[in-house]
């Protein structure tokens, strides 16, 4: 075949990989070209980082490799940090860095295999059972740079995430306070006309609306890769936290008609700016969706080790095929009647929250009884854990 080194003797699989580096480094580039993003990976770096991979997977072919070895290497027991090709850890950084996702880069190791067993089996007159005794070592050595790449890729991605949350969590969201806290001096400013007094007041509520919006996008980020919603637990008042819910969103929205009701020993050991969070999260979904004359209730009771929350509104009732996926990010209320700026983020979090307590959320809606979400949380930490599997599980 063209462009391939002649011998009189059929080569092993390493060293056939040796003497044909050229070409099946032609053919892979030739592959990870079509799936360039127009980043900085050079095709030298391409070249460096397959010839590397290449050069140690011909080198542990060539490596004696008892049968015990062999299982625990199948398996993916080894030590990938020691075993593995640094070549292909550069890889996975690169890749990272360069914008590509984990799909496209196994992509390219997929069509690495491809063009070393399609360049070596078309030289085979003859397969038995030493060329197929190749085949699995080579597949178990693509395997570990593949592992590696993998993750060194996921060190590179969590690293860049955790810049993003520095950033989130810190560099805008101390601009933002810095923004309430001056409006809310110039507001107790004499001397302000009425129309200026609105003004600063408005940007008030702006600022604090925007840290809010900040703080359940630093939520859904550490959720959804993995962190979940921390949570500190203190001795918290309930009824006092729910009180308190309650005139915040009062004083937010003057014309909702807000009633609290309570029954029981209500205290108990929670994360109270967390689960604050969450109630007002709820009080305010109901506000948006509520009927303009029927009040808001919200409800506590203690029952054993547990407590219960309930925050119900006489609005439109949710359709039964949006109540499962109600509780997923970036959900609304109806595709019909939400604000599009929204990006519905609340319902989101509430659950994340009432979980990392040990508790459960559910929903009930009809058009008749209007909408009750329900909170049910343990006590403490302990009682949560005593919590059947059907109790703890949330919608």
């Amino acid at each position: 075949m063209h462009g391939l080194t002649s011998t009189v003797a059929m080569p092993r699989l390493a060293a056939f990989i040796r003497e044909n580096t050229n070409q099946i480094l032609e053919e892979w580039e030739a592959f990870a070209r079509t799936l360039s993003l127009g980043t900085p990976m050079s095709v030298a770096a391409l070249r460096d980082h397959a010839q590397g991979m290449l050069e140690v997977i011909a080198s542990d072919l060539e490596m004696p490799q008892e049968a015990r070895e062999q299982s625990e290497k199948a398996k993916g027991l080894l030590d990938v940090e020691r075993r593995a090709p640094t070549a292909a850890a550069d890889h996975g950084s690169g890749r990272a860095n360069s914008g590509f996702t984990v799909v496209q880069m196994v992509a390219e190791f997929r069509a690495l295999r491809a063009s070393v067993i399609r360049l070596w089996t078309a030289r085979r007159q003859h397969f038995g059972p030493v060329e197929t005794e190749d085949l699995i070592r080579f597949n178990e050595a693509i395997d570990q740079a593949v592992a590696q790449s993998l993750a060194q890729y996921t060190a590179q991605i969590d690293e860049t995430r955790e810049r993003f949350l520095a950033v989130l969590g810190h560099d805008l969201r101390s601009p933002l306070g810095a923004v309430i806290t001056s409006t809310k001096f110039l507001a107790e400013t004499d001397g302000l006309t009425a129309e200026q007094s609105s003004l600063v007041r408005a940007i008030e509520s702006a600022g604090t609306r925007m840290t809010g919006l900040v703080t359940d996008l630093l939520d859904l980020a550490l959720s959804r890769l993995g962190d979940g919603i921390p949570i500190t637990r203190s001795e918290t008042d309930l009824g006092q936290l729910l009180q308190a819910v309650a005139a915040e969103v009062s004083a937010s929205h003057p014309q909702a008609r807000i009633e609290t009701h309570f029954t029981g020993e209500l205290t108990g050991e929670w994360d109270g700016p967390r689960l604050a969070q969450a109630v007002t999260n709820l009080v305010a979904n109901a506000v948006q969706h509520s009927g303009a004359d029927g009040p808001i209730t919200i409800e506590a009771r203690a029952d054993g080790h547990d407590v219960t929350i309930a925050v119900h509104d006489q609005g439109r009732g949710i359709p039964q095929e949006k109540l499962r996926g109600l509780f997923r990010g970036m959900k609304g209320r109806t595709s019909g009647d939400r604000d599009r700026r929204h990006l519905g983020l609340g319902l989101y979090i509430v659950e994340k929250i009432v979980v990392a307590h040990g508790g459960t959320v559910d929903v009930q809606s009809t058009n008749e009884h209007g909408t009750t979400f329900t909170i049910r949380l343990p006590k403490s930490a302990s009682a949560g854990r005593g919590m059947s599997a059907d109790a703890s599980r949330a919608i």
